[in-house]
């Protein structure tokens, strides 16, 4: 199955339709409607907010496999939004000097009881 097949199908079971998944997406219509008939694969760049709208992760879309349960390796990175709080924050730490880093991880340890 490819990125679009699975693109589609998730579509079908959200019963979404290619006009919907375009508004939210910001894609057009014929390039989702592309995707259908010559039967290619978005861009890289739209694959995040593609998952976004859809609810999947990057994993599942890319390869079809949900990484769940305890086999396999946990992925060591995060996908965050940059709209979000928590993007909000990680922006604000890369904008920090060490200095203040180090003291925010403090607060933070703190906060969390020593763990």
């Amino acid at each position: 199955m490819t990125i679009s097949d699975r693109i589609f199908e998730k579509l079908r079971q959200l019963n979404m339709s290619q006009k919907t998944f375009s508004e939210e997406t910001g894609i057009s219509p014929s390039t989702i409607s592309e995707w259908k008939s010559k039967r290619t694969n978005p861009t890289s760049e739209k694959i995040m907010i593609i998952c976004k709208v859809l609810d999947v992760t990057p994993e599942w879309l890319l390869s079809g496999i949900e990484n769940t349960g305890t086999r396999g390796n946990n992925a060591s990175w995060y996908v965050i939004d940059k709209d979000t709080e928590m993007g909000n924050v990680i922006k604000s730490y890369h904008g920090m000097d060490e200095r203040q880093r180090q003291r925010l991880l403090g607060y933070i340890e703190a906060m969390m009881g020593g763990e």
